[in-house]
């Protein structure tokens, strides 16, 4: 990555984020209690998000597989939230090589990872809890994961940042709120929302200062691997196997996740802020809308 020097308003924005990272974070290893027996009658996730949730065979469930089904499901979407985490962190970390350490925005990217490496053992002990153990990404998605990391410079590397933590955004808030959902999934959503709500108005600044006066050309290229880099993020989110896991015929259950129109509509409106503020950018061509388009995320 190429880096620049901040300009004073991106400074002021930094300093405004570790201002609230002193005064608003969060130790999962004390926020979340870890200790008490899991409910067998609380989901891993609010029903409406499980991918079958409106389907024949969601009504042919009983209660026991619905709950099976929604705790792997989220256990599959911390996993790959682990994932990009990973990716993230390297990123971040190599845009920030030998930048001025005086500067708040190198200091908010340093806090930005520290907080990443904790949610990522925040997942990893809640699917740990749940008795679950990890998903992983298509072989394929790992590699493309490995040179996207290793080369996504500017604006594209914060918008690949930006489209894994929007997306899951929206999918905690209503988490978090969910009276029926494990009490662990409820507070490592909560701490996710509201630490990652800084990171995503840091994503965005950098977004803006790193696209302005990008020549056409670039901002079709850029826009063209942000969204191939979402298809990988969103269409990893929910592994194959969860299906397998909570008794069903895998068979069956893909096809049915692959045409239930309401789990489509949920992520087409959970992705609707994001979606403006690419088009804002002018990162919202034709070839990329395609892509987006065959992961419901408009």
């Amino acid at each position: 990555m190429t880096t620049t020097a901040p300009q004073p308003g991106t400074r002021d924005s930094s300093q405004r984020l570790l201002d609230s990272a002193a005064a608003l974070s969060y130790d999962p290893t004390t926020e979340v209690d870890w200790d008490t027996p899991l409910d067998p009658d609380h989901f891993g996730l609010n029903p409406e998000w499980s991918t079958l949730y409106g389907t024949d065979l969601w009504e042919e469930m009983t209660h026991a597989q619905r709950v099976t089904l929604t705790r792997h499901e989220v256990a599959s979407i911390m996993s790959t939230g682990i994932w990009f985490e990973m990716i993230l962190q390297q990123m971040v970390l190599r845009d920030q090589y030998c930048s001025d350490y005086a500067e708040p925005d190198f200091q908010f990217a340093l806090t930005e990872i520290a907080d990443e490496c904790r949610h990522s053992i925040m997942f990893a002990r809640a699917c740990s809890t749940m008795g679950i153990g990890a998903y992983f990404p298509r072989r394929a998605s790992i590699a493309l994961g490995r040179g996207f990391k290793s080369l996504a410079a500017a604006e594209v590397a914060y918008g690949g940042i930006l489209v894994a933590e929007e997306v899951l955004d929206v999918m905690q808030r209503d988490w978090m709120r969910g009276e029926q959902v494990l009490p662990i999934v409820r507070t490592t959503s909560r701490i996710h929302v509201v630490e990652e709500s800084r990171h995503m108005k840091f994503a965005r600044q950098e977004m803006r200062e790193r696209i302005e006066g990008a020549s056409p050309r670039r901002r079709r290229l850029s826009a063209l691997v942000i969204a191939i880099a979402a298809q990988q993020i969103v269409s990893n989110m929910v592994n194959e196997g969860v299906y397998a896991a909570a008794g069903l015929d895998p068979q069956r259950a893909v096809a049915a996740a692959r045409a239930n129109e309401h789990h489509h509509t949920l992520m087409r409106s959970s992705c609707a802020h994001l979606m403006e503020f690419l088009d804002e950018l002018g990162l919202l061509t034709r070839p990329a809308l395609r892509i987006y388009q065959r992961v419901s995320m408009v």
